[in-house]
């Protein structure tokens, strides 16, 4: 699934590509994807210019003249702008025709993507309403209000990061990440943790999301950027997808366990319960 990282990278480049453009028509081919429902959502998207490419944690914002269109990507969800022609895809299945002649196409190998067009007043109670935490950077996560709330927690650490709630965007890859540079180990009670360790994982989870945002994200599996581009993170990466690779701080193999249900990278020297 993309997290904040790549989804910010994708909001950049539609940023350069659609704002000021016009759609002149809208295809829909999958109307589940579409929350509101597909005929509303045609009719009330002619004739407006996007204005602006937001995003809040994974949530892609389209702001046009009188609404919003939220656009999450779930698991294998992406954009692709055709200057000509449109090829046949069968996995292409939301098409906004712009008024340059250009064609930004929605492609989702598992359609498990989202879209909701609402008006632009609706847009902080539907976030609230989704209880998305603070942004992941120095201005919006603020350490005090981290600290009281994982003292709250009898979860393991993993899971509670990955709901969003506490700070956004995180999702599998860059959890593994950011407990891996603090020396936590994923399944560790969260009330557990020390001042000075929730302190330095505060700070590892601004690192290294920025990190990976100025990266272009981590290119595993499918992900591309809206030019078609691989982000460079996956070659910074310390512990995920390397099972069995020697730890870079001590050199002991990494291992793969189920935490929450989530495949889980960890060095069990440095990491230890």
């Amino acid at each position: 699934m993309p997290e904040l990282p790549e989804v910010e990278t994708v909001r950049r480049g539609l940023e350069n590509l659609i704002v000021g453009r016009t759609i002149k028509d809208v295809m829909i081919k999958v109307p589940r994807l579409v929350k509101l429902g597909s005929q509303d959502f045609q009719h009330e998207l002619l004739g407006q210019t996007f204005q602006a490419v937001k995003r809040r944690g994974k949530y892609l914002i389209f702001e046009l003249d009188k609404k919003v269109i939220i656009s999450h990507l779930r698991m294998e969800g992406k954009y692709l702008l055709f200057s000509e022609q449109v090829p046949e895809n069968k996995h292409f299945h939301l098409f906004f025709s712009l008024d340059d002649g250009s064609t930004l196409v929605y492609q989702d190998v598992r359609k498990f993507g989202t879209f909701e067009l609402l008006a632009k007043s609706q847009l902080l109670a539907y976030f609230e309403r989704k209880k998305i935490g603070p942004e992941p950077t120095k201005e919006d996560f603020l350490l005090e209000p981290f600290r009281s709330n994982l003292a709250r927690y009898h979860k393991s650490i993993k899971p509670l990061l990955l709901d969003q709630t506490l700070v956004s965007g995180l999702g599998n890859i860059y959890v593994d990440e950011v407990l891996w540079a603090s020396r936590i180990n994923p399944e560790r009670q969260a009330s557990s943790l020390k001042a000075t360790e929730v302190e330095q994982l505060h700070d590892d989870i601004i690192r290294i999301l920025q990190l990976a945002i100025a990266k272009g994200g981590s290119t595993i599996r499918t992900y591309r950027n809206a030019f078609g581009e691989d982000g460079t993170m996956q070659d910074h990466l310390k512990v995920y997808g390397k099972t069995g690779v020697p730890c870079p701080r001590c050199a002991t193999p990494i291992e793969k366990i189920k935490v929450g249900g989530r495949g889980t990278h960890f060095c069990p020297f440095c990491q230890k319960r």
